[in-house]
């Protein structure tokens, strides 16, 4: 009878034990990030913070210097403007949490809040898909058609475009961060990320994700391939049109236009189609850290950077900005 007793409350307690787990789960996640090498984790957060805060002064400038001179009031810098605070948006729904994690002993990120960073993370990486693609059909326009760029690429048009391009982004947050966030994980609230990344988090899950999984795969084929080739059409089209330039000046002021784009698309692209497009495919932990780590933060700091430092546009406008103060 005794040991039935002990029996019985051995149970009990091992239930309670587990509840206690499942109902921290649903409270908060553990993001383990890089704590497995401490030594790295000191010197990351001083290269992190430093990357961030270019990163915020090289987007807010590019957006001012396009909103404040009469010169820069052409779509190309619309879409530049909202591709500048797409990037301010994405790293920030995330390095600040990493900046606190890896300041001290606390690697934990509430469940709401786990939440609204994979939101974010889904919806502004499907909308920097499109949006890349629409300035691409807009390089498109401007070397193709140059004599009816103003007529085709009129105010509206270019607002419906940023439209769209949001609108996917949305749909997709809205589609997959409830699959993800829903998935039964049996107490396991350990992330091994540095955030709160959709296949990290499929993979503490203790069902079956293979659905899951072939879903995230489709989708990412349609967000990421479809403009993808859209992208590669459009600059097939402009490689022949320039090669039809007879002026060498011609040939390359046309390429220096569309330089910059083809240098973010690069970048941008290699990273997601290396992370989301290879089913099976099973890079180390660490790789896949340091990969989202380039793609959430060096990206967006060096996108200015490479629209500033090749394009006179931007540097006449700044010369401006700074001679008038």
């Amino acid at each position: 009878m005794n040991l039935m007793c002990f029996h019985w409350l051995s149970c009990r307690r091992v239930l309670t034990i587990d509840a206690m787990i499942n109902q921290s789960c649903q409270e908060q996640f553990i993001l383990l990030g890089f704590s497995d090498r401490p030594r790295l984790e000191s010197i990351l957060f001083v290269f992190v913070l430093i990357f961030y805060l270019v990163t915020l002064v090289g987007n807010i400038v590019i957006i001012l210097v396009s909103h404040l001179d009469p010169c820069l009031q052409t779509p190309m810098y619309f879409f530049l403007t909202n591709l500048s605070f797409l990037d301010l948006c994405f790293t920030s729904s995330s390095i600040p949490q990493l900046l606190f994690n890896l300041g001290g002993q606390d690697k934990t990120i509430s469940y709401p809040g786990c939440a609204i960073q994979l939101f974010m993370f889904l919806g502004l990486g499907g909308t920097e898909c499109v949006l890349l693609a629409v300035m691409a059909y807009d390089r498109f326009t401007a070397i193709c058609k140059p004599l009816h760029y103003s007529v085709i690429m009129h105010s509206q048009l270019c607002w419906k475009l940023v439209s769209v391009a949001w609108g996917v982004g949305l749909l997709n947050s809205l589609v997959m961060s409830p699959v993800t966030m829903k998935l039964p994980r049996c107490g396991r609230c350990q992330v091994r990320h540095f955030l709160c990344e959709m296949p990290a988090l499929i993979k503490i899950a203790c069902v079956d994700t293979v659905a899951v999984e072939s879903t995230v795969f489709i989708l990412s084929v349609i967000i990421v391939l479809v403009p993808l080739t859209l992208i590669l059409v459009s600059y097939s089209y402009i490689a022949l049109a320039v090669m039809r330039i007879k002026s060498a000046l011609g040939r390359r002021k046309a390429f220096n236009t569309c330089g910059s784009h083809l240098t973010v698309v690069s970048l941008f692209y290699g990273n997601i189609i290396y992370m989301y497009m290879q089913p099976g495919h099973k890079a180390s932990q660490d790789q896949e850290k340091f990969l989202t780590l380039f793609y959430n933060l060096v990206t967006p700091m060096l996108n200015p950077i490479i629209y500033t430092l090749r394009n006179k546009d931007v540097k006449g406008a700044l010369k401006r900005l700074m001679t008038k103060k």
